[in-house]
């Protein structure tokens, strides 16, 4: 803690009493005033009142000791796969937002695709005493919510889910929203259309290729154009691009789930001379940060990112408060975002 010099004389440390003092208010009411959680309780004047005289004394709230006393350390964890990933930036905002005004504040790091790796992080955040977790890096069936679950640590999934429902998770209508790029993609006149999938073992690639099969088999086209890259990234885009046009020439459209895949084709593209979107028109999925900058811009499906993560921060919220809520599955509202990445074919 800082030390004050009072008109009286030597230096002092500022102490809860020494502000309630000064405030005119109850050490107890001075507790609440400066703790996040808690200023809710007490009249905004009160509040203003104690913050003010504990910013002109130099106190600071010893959350050590608040931890001891109430057994929280009012800490989440939070895990994402790639923190260099725009998509995750907006997400995390979103977080970070609704733990604030719960009075909590986050640890955030990123585990990688290792499944090894990540284990060894959480472990570490759980030892650090964190009151929650949200994962960004589940997999289908992921053996690190099973560490979470037995260690009895709160936890959400945001944007990537279990086929089993073991904990609340917030995603995207991933089946939706592929469904609305492929509509697109019909509605202006394309019938051979390819699908660039991301890995079989997220949610998000099962679900956004049964989007894709779906929409195809409705409008009556064949779906078996389909390219699997193992992770979301510009390069594995750019070889999924590779073999989706070697082994089904023709194609006048492409749907990708993910923009960074997206992002690939481009590359891909522009190396074999073709044109976007006079030759092949792209949609990509995420409306990540800049595609609209890109050339062409990119026709993509919009996730609400930082309401998507300000859902799961609430959902934990939640469970932190009462531990019996029940697990439940939230879907997030996704849109269509037409640019200059897709036209009529020739």
């Amino acid at each position: 803690m800082k030390s004050m010099t009072l008109a009286s004389g030597g230096p002092r440390v500022a102490t809860l009493q020494s502000i309630a003092e000064a405030a005119g208010v109850h050490r107890s009411t001075a507790a609440r005033a400066l703790d996040p959680a808690q200023a809710h309780r007490i009249s905004p004047e009160v509040v203003e009142k104690v913050r003010t005289e504990a910013l002109r004394q130099g106190y600071r709230r010893d959350a050590i000791a608040a931890s001891l006393r109430t057994g929280r350390s009012r800490l989440v964890g939070v895990v994402l796969p790639d923190l260099a990933n725009p998509v995750f930036a907006p997400i995390l905002d979103g977080i970070g937002a609704a733990l604030a005004q719960g009075g909590y504040s986050m640890l955030v790091a990123e585990g990688g695709a290792d499944e090894g790796r990540q284990v060894a992080i959480v472990e570490e955040l759980i030892a650090r005493r964190v009151d929650g977790l949200v994962l960004a890096t589940v997999r289908r069936s992921d053996p690190v919510l099973t560490v979470c679950l037995g260690a009895g640590v709160p936890t959400v999934l945001v944007n990537r889910a279990e086929d089993d429902l073991r904990a609340a998770t917030v995603v995207s209508d991933d089946i939706g929203g592929m469904r609305l790029a492929v509509e697109h993609l019909v509605a202006l006149g394309h019938r051979r259309i390819g699908h660039l999938a991301g890995s079989e073992a997220l949610s998000t690639g099962v679900l956004r290729r049964r989007g894709f099969e779906a929409a195809m088999a409705a409008a009556g086209l064949d779906a078996s154009a389909v390219s699997v890259a193992p992770a979301y990234s510009r390069p594995l885009g750019q070889a999924a691009t590779a073999f989706l046009l070697d082994t089904w020439p023709g194609l006048t459209a492409v749907a990708a789930s993910n923009d960074l895949l997206a992002l690939g084709a481009y590359q891909e593209l522009k190396q074999r001379g073709l044109s976007c979107p006079d030759d092949i028109s792209v949609v990509g999925y995420n409306d990540m940060p800049l595609v609209d900058m890109v050339d062409p811009p990119l026709t993509t499906v919009r996730i609400a990112h930082a309401e998507m993560g300000r859902t799961a921060a609430q959902q934990l919220l939640e469970r932190l408060s009462d531990a019996d809520v029940a697990a439940r599955m939230q879907f997030m509202p996704v849109e269509l975002v037409v640019r200059a990445s897709t036209q009529e074919p020739k």
